[in-house]
């Protein structure tokens, strides 16, 4: 029924305006992505605040394509100046430039288009077939379970942006969290942290907080970067060759698989999903070696894997209201702003929209196929725009955009406040996305907090009561704190007894099919040691 219903939402949506509307967002996405210093999230941000006032329908459907737009057009700018257009084409770099530097630009250009179709359409799979049953569960969730998901999404998310230093991404968490308690609160109507300024009673607004730590933070990392301009190799014919795309059919499912779970988990992100595919590949490959000198397989690993993750990342938007990257972030923003509540009641409320949105997304990944290998030549004069040129008509769109929601100079100053405080975070290796999903998930957690409070008669034990509850305090329990020590030291200690019994019973097997081969009992085979008795605390270890 599922494939029924995508393929009459499909249908629906083929109108001759749809249809400009889409390879007009996805166009102006790949501009953004191939752009160095604008990215998928800045380009959705900007594009919010220019389409507030439009028909919902519209208005998802340019963001939705923009998303798929900027993921692959950052290929292009990696591919042929080593320069990623976006955080997701980083690994694209490690082979795509090397490529071209070889003369092989166009087949790269050509494979990198064909792996990202390929990788969209993984997504496309895990969000029409894959959100229907995380919506089913999502039904369970009352006060206590989404209280406990909010602080679950916050602290994966900044576990998993500041791997090298997880305190730094819960601290922009936390501090998302607090701000996002400005203003008058929902269920009594008390104004907090607002100190008399009226202007302030409705909270800050999620737009200019979005385009001011993503936009104008852009804006003053590219303008701040002095490395001098490159120059773009010659390129021919980009569409790739059958025997090239069916040669690495494993790989591209393979990579397929990890960017669809990848983007699954909240706040992980396009980028973590194209190394770890890329990781992948080269451990599987018959040539390793050739990772990182100009590897086919790694290119279509990357692109494939970082294409996924975009239909991966939206399945936690529409069923849990979490997402599960920094551009879902800002798209799960502007489904509420139009009116659109996912989550656990989108499928009572509106069973068929997730059909819409994959819909959409069909659309869009074919707009991206077709514009990446048709329009090429033209649109790669933009790279050589100066930066100093560019980033001012970046910052009139940016202000533009967040002044017309309104029509509120305050909006301004929030945006230039928020990216005044973006920037030295960046800086200072505090990820974005964390704080901008705290901000974002801020009042779900008061809410739910309250009234779970207000429902139990302030027993904070109901908060730990339900099976759901239980496993997401014991999720973000190990996320927060199952790096130290104390914690893998129990770990180890409570696994002791099971890997003793499997030893037991590797034993026994053992004695069995030596016993069974000689055809009589033999001590001399109690004598050896089993395999698994060897370096017991190294095992252990591992």
């Amino acid at each position: 029924m599922g494939l029924v219903y995508l393929l009459q939402e499909t249908a629906a949506l083929i109108t001759p305006m749809n249809l400009f509307y889409c390879f007009v967002a996805v166009q102006l996405g790949i501009i953004f992505g191939m752009l160095p210093g604008l990215t998928a999230t800045v380009g959705i941000a900007i594009l919010t605040a220019l389409t507030f006032q439009w028909d919902p329908g519209n208005a998802i459907l340019v963001l939705i394509g923009i998303y798929v737009g900027a993921i692959y057009g950052g290929s292009r700018s990696a591919i042929l100046l080593n320069m990623p257009g976006t955080p997701a084409s980083a690994a694209t770099c490690l082979d795509g430039y090397p490529l071209a530097r070889s003369g092989q630009a166009a087949q790269a250009l050509g494979l990198a288009t064909t792996a990202s179709f390929l990788g969209s359409m993984a997504g496309l799979i895990a969000l029409s077939f894959l959100t229907p049953l995380l919506g089913s569960v999502a039904l369970q969730f009352q006060s206590y379970e989404v209280f406990w998901l909010a602080v679950f999404g916050v602290a994966i998310c900044g576990n998993l942006t500041a791997a090298g230093d997880p305190v730094k991404g819960w601290v922009a968490g936390l501090l998302g969290i607090l701000l996002s308690f400005v203003g008058m609160e929902t269920i009594h109507g008390f104004r907090r942290f607002t100190f008399g300024v009226s202007e302030l009673m409705p909270g800050f607004g999620i737009i200019p907080v979005l385009v001011g730590v993503y936009g104008i933070v852009e804006i003053l990392t590219s303008l701040s970067d002095t490395s001098g301009e490159r120059r773009m190799p010659q390129i021919g014919r980009t569409l790739p060759q059958v025997r090239d795309v069916l040669a690495n059919w494993v790989n591209i499912v393979r990579s397929g698989v990890i960017g669809v779970f990848t983007g699954i988990i909240p706040g992980v992100g396009e980028n973590i999903g194209s190394f770890v595919a890329y990781d992948f590949a080269k451990r599987a490959s018959k040539h390793p070696e050739k990772f990182g000198k100009g590897s086919i397989e790694g290119l279509i690993a990357s692109e494939t894997g970082n294409n996924a993750v975009v239909g991966g990342a939206l399945v936690p938007v529409l069923a849990l209201a979490i997402p599960g990257s920094p551009p879902a972030a800002v798209l799960l923003a502007a489904l509420f702003l139009h009116n659109i509540r996912p989550g656990p009641l989108l499928v009572i409320e509106n069973p068929t929209y997730m059909y819409t949105f994959s819909a959409m997304f069909l659309l869009a990944s074919f707009a991206m196929f077709i514009l990446g290998i048709l329009i090429l030549k033209p649109l790669l004069k933009l790279l050589t725009i100066r930066k100093s040129i560019m980033m001012p008509v970046i910052m009139v769109l940016c202000m533009v955009g967040t002044y017309a929601i309104a029509g509120r100079l305050f909006d301004i100053l929030v945006m230039i406040t928020f990216g005044l405080l973006g920037y030295p975070m960046r800086k200072l290796g505090y990820p974005e996305a964390p704080f901008v999903l705290g901000i974002i998930l801020g009042p779900m957690v008061d809410e739910n907090l309250r009234r779970g409070m207000l429902l139990s008669h302030g027993n904070p034990a109901a908060f730990f009561v339900s099976p759901i509850s239980i496993a997401l305090v014991i999720m973000t329990f190990f996320t927060l704190f199952g790096r130290t020590q104390p914690v893998r030291a129990v770990f180890r200690f409570a696994l002791s007894p099971v890997r003793g019994t499997m030893r037991s019973i590797g034993r026994t097997l053992g004695l069995v099919r030596r016993n069974g081969n000689s055809g009589s009992p033999s001590a001399s085979g109690a004598s050896e040691p089993f395999p698994g008795d060897r370096g017991e605390d190294e095992d252990l270890h591992k």
